[in-house]
């Protein structure tokens, strides 16, 4: 007798997240939402099927307080962390003075040797930095936690002043919203940029934010509209004529200030140089651009006010750590 036996079903991806007590539940519902809920509007644009999403604590089966004066249980263990293809940290128990569980130290080890991606929101970062997986890496984590990283882990290089950093297989993200754009951002990674906006339409969020949805977002300065004074004003004109050539002394004229008055003044209020934020928003500027089928690299450089291709390319791959043309690839739009 014999038993026909059909295709085996794809498997899916499993989405494991942390929970503990006393946890913020913003940055846990982010992760449910955007990995467990059911999602009929994407469907048919799946090549593979959708998440599978287990929340996991240290001890299954007891109620854990969260802040706002409720409770939760979460039914799987560290092991099913452990197991996980993507393992999520939404948070430490306390940044500030305790130590990290040292069953999620563990666990989060055990996950990586396997090839699992490792995943940090907020102070999360303090959990993968304590299991060595930020040695040598980049990071981020929450600004009012940057300082306290970088003392009780010199070996990570500790940047406050970005959204998210991708090194591959570990991933950190700033505090609580950063963790959307995250998410948004490891939804685009396996499903493709449509998904992924789909998604953010129905998260009612912007798909990308300062920059684009890219490997690395750079500094997210203040909104220019917030503040009329010198600095606010030469950005809004450089932001309207970017494709024009732009150096300090021309930002300074407009400002009214002198040069060296105006890097010092410049630098304190973004954290960042007036040319580096100028290469910036012409990155920005040359995503929409590079998602469009319009347009070749050499005529977007040019449109948001690059001098060659070639520099172009050297400063996208700095900021978005992958070339315009992989960008292109990824994320862009075809024409129906």
């Amino acid at each position: 007798m014999s038993v026909a036996i059909g295709p085996r079903p794809e498997p899916v991806h499993t989405v494991a997240v942390y929970a503990f007590a006393g946890m913020a539940p913003f940055e846990l519902g982010v992760v449910v939402e955007v990995f467990g809920l059911a999602r009929p509007e994407v469907s048919g644009l799946l090549a593979v099927p959708w998440y599978g999403v287990v929340v996991c604590a240290d001890e299954p089966g007891v109620p854990l307080d969260a802040v706002g004066g409720f409770s939760l249980t979460a039914r799987h263990g560290l092991d099913e962390l452990a197991a996980a293809d993507t393992v999520i940290v939404p948070g430490v128990p306390d940044a500030s003075g305790g130590a990290v569980p040292p069953g999620l130290v563990a666990a989060l080890r055990t996950a990586h040797r396997r090839g699992a991606r490792i995943v940090s929101i907020c102070s999360g970062a303090f959990a993968l930095a304590a299991a060595g997986l930020l040695d040598g890496l980049e990071a981020t984590t929450h600004w009012r936690y940057a300082d306290l990283l970088q003392q009780r882990h010199p070996r990570v290089r500790v940047n406050p002043d970005v959204l998210y950093v991708d090194n591959g297989s570990v991933l950190t993200s700033a505090g609580s919203a950063a963790g959307i754009d995250l998410c948004l951002h490891l939804v685009r990674r396996d499903h493709g940029a449509r998904v992924a906006n789909t998604v953010a339409r129905r998260f009612v969020v912007p798909p990308h934010r300062d920059g684009g949805q890219a490997q690395f977002i750079e500094a997210a300065v203040k909104p220019v509209e917030e503040e009329d004074d010198g600095i606010g004003r030469s950005m809004r004109w450089a932001l309207d004529h970017l494709a024009e050539p732009l150096s300090v002394p021309l930002l300074a004229r407009r400002a009214r200030m002198s040069e060296r008055s105006y890097l010092r003044h410049f630098t304190a209020r973004n954290g960042t140089s007036p040319m580096r934020w100028v290469v910036t928003q012409r990155i920005a500027a040359s995503l929409p651009l590079l998602e469009s089928p319009d347009g070749t690299v050499e005529e977007i450089a040019a449109a948001v006010g690059f001098d060659s291709a070639a520099t172009f390319r050297h400063h996208f791959g700095r900021v978005v750590r992958t070339s315009p043309t992989a960008y292109r690839r990824t994320f862009g739009r075809t024409v129906a």
